[in-house]
């Protein structure tokens, strides 16, 4: 039987080193999803994003298999399979088929790769969903350096892919390179799940990507203010997550996905109502 009672010793818990990697990496990926996410909506690319975590499986088993850093070949398959979809899908409708096409695929190989070696099975659970709290600090410097390169990349082309992403056909009619733009957002995509993942695994990724998005378009009037929200939310179900999940001993990728999914329903009412 599951025991959820409470440990007054949180505080205590709070303040161990795991924990605290676990804080600085929600931070690092809360910027990254939070930014990302707005654009994701705005694309129509929930489905590519959700499809990627999904895509990068067979690298995590692989990697696993072969004894390497799961989050290497994580990264190194959903980069890939950002790139194909990018490069197939130009349109909505085309991406649609190409990324349901590779994610059959990949899904079919991961499952291939888990059953080859007994190592890579026991890595699939943290795989699907999730261990906020066994991130090393070489990880949450890996997180740091992604947020600062996506920073350094959106300051170059955040208006070109705001406006590919708002309005495609106009914005290819202006001359804005949209196929460009696709195959960016794609691979940066791909970098925001590779650092999400460890949070809330594949399964669950929609939670830190798309949700809170989601909860901050209904809330938010312009699209910068949409993304500091989004981060902002994202934040908060994260954090709010660890320190739940040290007060009672809950996972911690269920609260924080339970946290995003009621700041939404929230949102929602309230602007339904308002509505």
């Amino acid at each position: 039987m599951i025991d959820f009672a409470y440990d007054p010793a949180w505080l205590a818990t709070l303040a161990t080193p795991f924990m605290t990697n676990a804080f600085l990496a929600g931070a690092c990926i809360a910027f990254a999803a939070g930014v990302m996410g707005y654009f994701t909506l705005a694309r129509r690319s929930t489905f590519a994003a959700h499809a990627l975590a999904h895509i990068g499986l067979p690298g995590a088993t692989g990697a696993a298999l072969l004894g390497i850093p799961v989050s290497l070949g994580l990264g190194a398959f959903a980069l890939a399979g950002a790139l194909v979809i990018g490069l197939l899908g130009k349109r909505a409708s085309q991406r649609e088929i190409a990324t349901g096409t590779v994610l059959a695929f990949a899904t079919g190989l991961g499952l291939f790769f888990a059953r080859l070696s007994s190592s890579a099975s026991q890595q699939m659970q943290s795989i699907l969903f999730g261990s906020i709290l066994t991130i090393t600090p070489a990880q949450i410097v890996g997180f740091a350096v992604f947020d600062v390169l996506l920073l350094a990349v959106l300051a170059v082309i955040y208006r070109p892919l705001l406006f590919s992403s708002v309005d495609e056909q106009v914005a290819q009619a202006k001359g804005v390179p949209t196929g460009l733009m696709n195959v960016a957002f794609m691979a940066i995509m791909a970098g925001v799940i590779t650092i999400a993942v460890p949070a809330v695994g594949t399964l669950l990724i929609f939670a830190l990507v798309v949700t809170p998005a989601a909860t901050a378009d209904m809330i938010a009037r312009s699209p910068l203010a949409a993304m500091v929200l989004s981060g902002l939310l994202c934040l908060a179900a994260i954090w709010g997550g660890l320190v739940v999940a040290a007060m009672f001993p809950a996972p911690p990728s269920f609260v924080i996905v339970a946290l995003s999914t009621l700041f939404w329903a929230v949102a929602r009412t309230v602007t339904g109502r308002k509505g």
